[in-house]
């Protein structure tokens, strides 16, 4: 069997590479701002309606278990997406600075067109209040800061330091909650029982 991963998400890669997952990577070719265009709700139901989607899009064209992830930022109920702009990723630290905000996740895997699991996750982020200066200094060291996910940081490595705490799953900051996945993949027969 084949295990297809439809992000082409380098963080979602690397925990699926951690674990010892063989894989392959065939990303969804989505137009995810018309599936967020004019949504209401929990943007938690938004993050499984565009993991769904992912899978599904690959799945239709290739044979095997697909799975699709997506996170949305949740602020004050607030969608935040990616940065388009080193300016745009600054303006958004500095609205979370010092304030809490969710990352909502969602994984489904899809097999032969059809939804055959679903998994949510909520991370509750507590961001410190840190100074400009320190900004200034995470912005010049943190590298492409328009790679690093929606919140504009990376928690496995610099950003980390812009949080006071964190309440949920390490690899659900991430972006795939990787236990979850690989009780799917065991059962699914990807993985070894």
């Amino acid at each position: 069997m084949t295990l297809i991963l439809a992000s082409g998400s380098a963080s979602r890669r690397a925990i699926l590479q951690s674990a010892g997952i063989d894989f392959e990577v065939d990303p969804a070719d989505l137009d995810e701002d018309a599936l967020k265009a004019g949504f209401a709700g929990d943007l938690g139901d938004l993050a499984l309606r565009l993991a769904e989607e992912k899978a599904l899009a690959v799945s239709r064209r290739r044979p095997g278990l697909v799975l699709g992830a997506d996170q949305v930022l949740d602020h004050d109920g607030r969608l935040f997406d990616k940065a388009k702009s080193v300016e745009e990723a600054e303006a958004k630290l500095r609205a979370l600075r010092g304030r809490t905000h969710w990352l909502k996740g969602a994984i489904a895997a899809a097999r032969d067109g059809d939804i055959i699991w679903r998994h949510r996750s909520a991370c509750r982020m507590v961001m410190r209040d840190f100074s400009d200066a320190f900004l200034s200094d995470y912005l010049a060291r943190a590298g492409d800061i328009l790679t690093k996910g929606v919140g504009a940081y990376a928690y496995e490595g610099l950003g980390a330091q812009l949080f006071e705490r964190v309440e949920g799953d390490y690899h659900a900051v991430l972006g795939l909650d990787l236990l979850p996945v690989l009780a799917l993949l065991r059962e699914q027969g990807e993985a070894p029982v």
